[in-house]
């Protein structure tokens, strides 16, 4: 299946057979030079079964690896920058501020892509653009030593993962059948929790180098992103050729099958995009009232949840994870954690360390096979999110136990952090499996086009949900700290004012 496109033509029934079916919503892969390229050979695999499993199995693998990729390295910088927060910021400047500028960039770019941008994407380009952005962010916070300048650094770091983050949950939607796409999300999601631990275990490691050459060094993971996408993510023409549509469960919602035949491509929609489509659908474009329609239902059903549970996430994680900290420990009464803890700082890295690891296995729940939580379950873990931050708030500014337990204080926080995590994750994997996984409008059966576009643009419009929530934490999370710590000191605990 390599080679241009050529005029559109009646299959045969002789041709029939040389055939590949086709997903009504996806259109073969073509380059920027408008040429169709194939992972598999669809001859082969029609008359050889036991070549197409292997085949088929092989891709499988290169997709979920790509998708997990994409998502470590996507989230890796952001989550490097959050876990660097006390080194990048002078000690009396409330670390919230890190939050606020790691995040409303990334909120731009949800917003504006998505909702005021029309038309086909250009995913090869923007993720380009990603790598770039990123690269420079990087260098910049690792160059300059005033806060300005890294939070300058910072912001383009964050403009380019959000935008990033949108892209590939976008490109999971051109993928099928619905089990390939729900793969694409469950390994992305995974790849982000995945960036979450690696990203607090890299800051752990070399933050004894210093901003400099610690953050200078993460300015090259970028590079991995346009590598992974064009060598080693398969096409979604090549999970057409094993596949016939006649499952009404389909994200098209229609039965039956759909043969593939080639599809003829105008010099200038050559570069469009790299999922063409026929030349009487090039000019479909998304209206503000088919957005607003494509949204209503999805406000309460999707992103109220994603918005509560990163609210309160993010209120914990940047505004009362600062003021959990406690005596160092002795070696000889806590032999283990006197080994983690050298320094009153060493805790905050350590929560997060603690959180990064959990969202990680609860992001990962879909891809090692654990069922996705029911629809009507989605509120679930920001009920019990927003019950973490009022404990963890109490154990902050007031205490569950006496000045001298610290052990049983730090273990209860590590228990506390746990459960956050796994809240997030859950909630983050399931919203995204869910969304990715709705049928499209049955008014829109009838143009491909119009579908695709519509499952792109409901995937990216709930990003901006959990940003929104994130960014109110921020806010919220600069006066939360200042208080908690002024709880703390007048109870006689003045370790907060080290910080």
């Amino acid at each position: 299946m390599r080679g241009r496109r050529t005029r559109d033509t009646a299959v045969t029934p002789a041709a029939h057979t040389e055939s590949i079916s086709m997903h009504p919503i996806i259109s073969t892969h073509s380059l920027d030079d408008g040429t169709l390229t194939s992972d598999v050979n669809p001859t082969t695999l029609l008359h050889n079964p036991e070549a197409s499993e292997k085949s088929q199995n092989k891709l499988t693998k290169r997709l979920s690896v790509s998708f997990f990729i994409f998502g470590l390295i996507n989230n890796v910088l952001y989550v490097i920058i959050l876990s660097a927060a006390l080194d990048l910021v002078p000690p009396s400047t409330p670390k919230g501020i890190i939050l606020f500028c790691n995040i409303a960039p990334a909120l731009t770019a949800k917003v504006a892509w998505p909702y005021i941008l029309k038309g086909r994407i250009r995913y090869a380009k923007r993720l380009l653009g990603c790598c770039l952005l990123s690269t420079l962010g990087m260098i910049v916070v690792a160059s300059f030593d005033s806060l300005f300048m890294r939070l300058v650094g910072i912001s383009f770091a964050s403009f380019s993962s959000g935008l990033g983050e949108l892209t590939f949950l976008q490109l999971s939607t051109t993928y099928a059948p619905p089990s390939i796409a729900g793969r694409c999300v469950s390994y992305f999601a995974s790849g982000t929790g995945a960036a979450g631990l690696f990203g607090a275990l890299v800051w752990w490691e070399v933050r004894s180098l210093g901003v400099r050459i610690g953050v200078g060094m993460s300015s090259v993971l970028p590079l991995v992103i346009p590598l992974s996408y064009l060598f080693l993510l398969p096409k979604p023409s090549a999970f057409l050729a094993s596949h016939t549509i006649d499952d009404p469960s389909s994200p098209t919602g229609m039965g039956g099958s759909m043969t593939y035949t080639s599809l003829p491509m105008a010099e200038d929609e050559i570069g469009e995009e790299e999922g063409a489509l026929p030349r009487s659908k090039k000019g479909v474009v998304l209206s503000a009232n088919d957005k607003w329609r494509l949204v209503r239902p999805l406000l309460l059903r999707y992103m109220l949840p994603l918005f509560s549970v990163y609210l309160f996430e993010y209120t914990i994680n940047q505004g009362i994870a600062p003021t959990l900290i406690y005596p160092v420990p002795s070696p000889d009464q806590y032999p283990l954690l006197s080994k983690l803890i050298n320094n009153i700082r060493d805790y905050y890295p350590l929560w997060q360390l603690i959180y990064q690891a959990t969202v990680f296995l609860s992001r990962s729940t879909i891809s090692i096979g654990i069922p996705p939580l029911p629809r009507r379950l989605l509120p679930l873990p920001s009920i019990v999110q927003a019950g973490i931050l009022l404990t963890v708030a109490f154990e902050s500014g007031v205490g569950f136990y006496p000045a001298e337990a610290e052990g049983l204080s730090i273990a209860t926080v590590f228990l506390l952090i746990s459960l956050e995590g796994i809240c997030g994750g859950l909630a983050y994997v399931n919203v995204y499996y869910h969304i990715n996984q709705e049928k499209p409008d049955p008014a829109s059966a009838h143009d491909p086009e119009k579908i695709k576009q519509e499952r792109e643009f409901q995937i990216g419009s709930i990003g901006f949900s959990d940003s929104i929530g994130i960014l109110l934490a921020s806010i919220l999370s600069v006066p939360v700290e200042v208080e908690l710590c002024r709880t703390q000191i007048h109870r006689g605990k003045t370790l907060c004012m080290g910080l």
